[in-house]
């Protein structure tokens, strides 16, 4: 493999993406757009477009670019809100073509902006894709390609994080004591699995609740818990206590109830912590 993809190397790339019909402009994402990236990281691609979205032409660009073994998929060919794209290498570098429905990604911003928000089924998502993160993707991303400005002009609104969005997901965390008082139900029967499924939803309502208190996108599961301990206020020793419950979720009802109570302590804390982060 040769090293990650150069700057120029990407904006020509991209202004070649941009001549495919439906194609309204291609943004960086993930540890590249963040500095965060390695040689190794795959470069994340996001394909904005408004239907119809020309998939033949855009797949034919794919194989001069990647090789005649490239691939790309209808929209929806990766499910409901990943949507679809394309897995390629290029140059010997991996890279995700990831696609972008704009009008969907402007009517989830304008759900953010009024405090609503939603988890999804998706595959490859256990808690759940928030919808919200179609807006922090754009927020947080670098604009390689947009020759309207169009895009430009929506990721400088999104940069600014919605209130009443930050409110919603901390009056979320209603949701996190719920689930330790149902994965209680469980600890006589010794059910791990159980167990262990209500404390990894209530972990991730607790990271989401933090970043929004902080006013910080967070776009996705992966890092979630080191990205809630590493902000500003958060719970003390946060990550730690994570992988304490974690950790104590066996078959052994003592053990069991030993996690929820670690957990519930961790919900109380964070609750206490988002308060203290709007206030």
């Amino acid at each position: 493999m040769t090293g990650a993809l150069t700057d120029d190397r990407l904006a020509e790339l991209a202004a070649r993406m941009t001549e495919v019909p439906g194609v309204i402009g291609v943004v960086l994402g993930g540890s590249r757009a963040r500095g965060a990236h390695t040689p190794e990281s795959d470069t994340d691609v996001g394909l904005y477009y408004r239907a119809p979205l020309d998939v033949d032409r855009l797949g034919a660009l794919a194989k001069a670019i990647a090789g005649p073994a490239a691939v790309v998929t209808a929209p929806g060919g990766w499910g409901p809100w990943v949507d679809g794209g394309g897995w390629l290498k290029i140059d010997g570098h991996a890279v995700d073509w990831i696609y972008r429905d704009l009008g969907r990604v402007l009517s989830v911003w304008a759900d953010c902006e009024r405090g609503r928000y939603a988890f999804h089924q998706q595959a490859g998502h256990p808690l759940g894709f928030p919808d919200f993160a179609y807006a922090g993707e754009l927020a947080l991303g670098r604009v390689l390609a947009d020759p309207t400005g169009e895009l430009g002009e929506v990721r400088d609104r999104m940069r600014a994080y919605p209130p009443k969005l930050a409110e919603a997901l901390v009056a979320g965390l209603w949701e996190a004591d719920f689930l330790v008082a149902v994965a209680r139900k469980a600890v006589t029967r010794g059910d791990s699995a159980y167990v262990a499924g209500c404390l990894f939803r209530l972990v991730g309502v607790c990271a989401h609740a933090l970043h929004g208190a902080a006013g910080r996108w967070l776009i996705n599961e992966k890092g979630a818990v080191a990205a809630a301990a590493a902000l500003p206020g958060a719970p003390e020793r946060f990550r730690q206590r994570v992988d304490e419950v974690f950790g104590q979720v066996d078959g052994d009802p003592v053990h069991l109830t030993a996690a929820i109570d670690t957990a519930a302590d961790l919900v109380i804390d964070t609750a206490d912590a988002c308060a203290m982060m709007m206030r």
